[in-house]
């Protein structure tokens, strides 16, 4: 079984974002591979360092880091898209994440998120979201299955699947349903949330995510280790573990 975390995050600015302590936590949590954007403590343009730090440690371990971008469409709708551009053309990334809770805006809005996820999908990769009740206007699946309907050839990565915020976990999965082009990334969420999604949708459609290192992944790894045994077969825990994100980024 090959073991991707589809939830880290690394910076140039260090400390537990460093990726020689990404690499470190990945080796004591057994991950072969893992799912990696920024962690967005920069300013203004200073993203483009950050989503540079990624891909140089793409690079520097092709066989582990899976690159992810980033954009943030309040530096400016047309900055964002360059950052699309970069990201998918020049950095070679599986996709291309926004985060309205961290960059405050409404995943949605036609101004500021619609123009942006319009240069994703012309893109053909992937659009990754944060849903969660840290902005639960904002980031709530009904934005995001909005823009699924808009885009229904593309996969939309729904990260965190609502935390631990029952009404909003149970809200992805009712979306979900309906949007067959979305797949849940189970992080800094609960046993009861990752369980209902798998049994609602099937373990094709939610993947094992750790949110490292705001999570410890280790951790995270045990309770999937532990809940999955009694619930799933072997082969449903695979996909979960890791073979859902392979067959996405086609690994």
């Amino acid at each position: 079984m090959m073991v991707i975390d589809a939830d880290t995050h690394i910076a140039p600015t260090g400390g537990d974002f460093a990726l020689e302590e990404h690499l470190r936590r990945m080796e004591r949590a057994r991950v072969d591979k893992t799912l990696t954007w920024l962690r967005p403590d920069y300013h203004g343009t200073g993203i483009e360092a950050h989503n540079r730090y990624v891909y140089d440690a793409m690079r520097q371990y092709p066989d582990k880091i899976l690159g992810f971008g980033w954009a943030d469409p309040t530096v400016s709708v047309e900055h964002a898209k360059e950052m699309v551009r970069v990201c998918t053309e020049e950095y070679g990334f599986y996709g291309v994440k926004l985060n309205g809770a961290q960059n405050d805006f409404t995943i949605d809005d036609r101004v500021l998120a619609l123009p942006v996820i319009e240069t994703i999908a012309r893109t053909g990769k992937i659009l990754a979201f944060h849903i969660g009740p840290d902005a639960y206007e904002r980031t709530h699946p009904l934005r995001a299955r909005k823009v699924a309907q808009l885009y229904p050839e593309m996969t939309i990565l729904m990260v965190h699947m609502g935390m631990t915020n029952w009404d909003m976990n149970r809200a992805v999965v009712e979306v979900a349903q309906e949007c067959p082009n979305m797949v849940l990334i189970g992080s800094a969420t609960d046993d009861k949330a990752i369980l209902f999604a798998v049994k609602a949708l099937g373990a094709d459609r939610v993947c094992f995510g750790s949110d490292a290192p705001f999570r410890r992944p280790h951790v995270v790894r045990a309770m999937y280790d532990a809940l999955l045994a009694d619930e799933v077969t072997p082969a449903e825990a695979d996909l979960i573990m890791g073979g859902n994100i392979a067959r996405l980024f086609r690994l």
